[in-house]
């Protein structure tokens, strides 16, 4: 149904969604001077090289589309800016950040990263990137594991970025499972999930059980933001679009997306029903 390892689809419409929420969050975060802790349960690699022959082209069409747009809204800008900063000179795209490079970019000495791997070349390749720098720690491991024992930070302060591949249906159980633990550690935890949408129940119904455990427990609310830009097709294979699911958003992040999520839709959409949808609450 998905086979969804970060490398395959980097730059992608998905890659898109997640990458800009998260860059909005973490430009929340660092407005306070005390530091906080981001914890990534399913880092990837880091980086991506993309242009070779072999390779998924997706990015083309997203991420390589909005390098060159003109007149961007501020949070695609925000979006834009971060693959210009790791792609200097030409402004061809060689290389598209993944998650914890776009963390690193944010961080400032007083915060701090854990970036859990379990695919052994990905976590080689996380070392590596990451060899030498203090405040990042690159876990090999089951992230859904590991993340109970990284919260509450110290500082209070905390962002969590779930994102798995959903390749077994179990994960969509752990996901939710992982929310509410941590909601229960943590109820001021700034948790973002990526929710691929596709034609499988377990996708369709994950997004509104994450948001009835949020209520009631995240103390700032919740936020859903639903990108659509492909239709669905014969036999439920392929990958329609992408839900952002976020315990404890800041204000700001609902009034933005309002505004970007129409905007991405027509951009990026493949189809006339391509649409940005937005709902929140507490």
């Amino acid at each position: 149904m998905l086979a969804y390892r970060h490398a395959f689809h980097a730059g992608n419409h998905a890659d898109v969604l997640k990458h800009l929420v998260l860059i909005q969050l973490l430009q929340h975060m660092t407005q306070k001077e005390k530091g906080f802790r981001v914890i990534d349960t399913h880092a990837g690699a880091g980086a991506y090289r993309v242009g070779g022959s072999s390779q998924q082209q997706e990015w083309v069409d997203c991420a390589g589309r909005l390098m060159q747009a003109k007149d961007l809204p501020p949070g695609v800008a925000a979006y834009v800016a971060q693959l210009r900063a790791v792609n200097p000179g030409d402004g061809q795209l060689r290389i598209l950040p993944g998650s914890p490079v776009i963390v690193q970019h944010h961080l400032r000495p007083q915060d701090e990263l854990h970036a859990c791997e379990l695919h052994p070349t990905d976590l080689r390749a996380l070392e590596k990137l990451f060899d030498g720098i203090r405040h990042i720690h690159v876990h090999l491991g089951d992230g859904f594991a590991k993340l109970p024992t990284l919260l509450p930070p110290p500082t209070r302060r905390g962002l969590v970025l779930i994102d798995p591949p959903y390749e077994k249906k179990t994960e969509y159980a752990r996901v939710l499972a992982s929310v509410r633990e941590a909601l229960t550690k943590f109820p001021d935890a700034v948790i973002a999930v990526w929710v691929p949408q596709i034609q499988r129940l377990e996708s369709q119904q994950l997004p509104q059980r994450l948001i009835n455990a949020m209520k009631g427990v995240a103390k700032k609310g919740w936020l859903h933001a639903q990108l659509t830009v492909a239709p669905a097709q014969d036999g439920g294979f392929g990958l329609l679009g992408s839900h952002m699911v976020v315990a404890n958003p800041p204000h700001t992040l609902g009034t933005l997306l309002a505004q970007e999520l129409p905007w991405l839709a027509e951009r990026l959409g493949q189809f006339k029903g391509a649409k940005g949808v937005l709902s929140a609450g507490s």
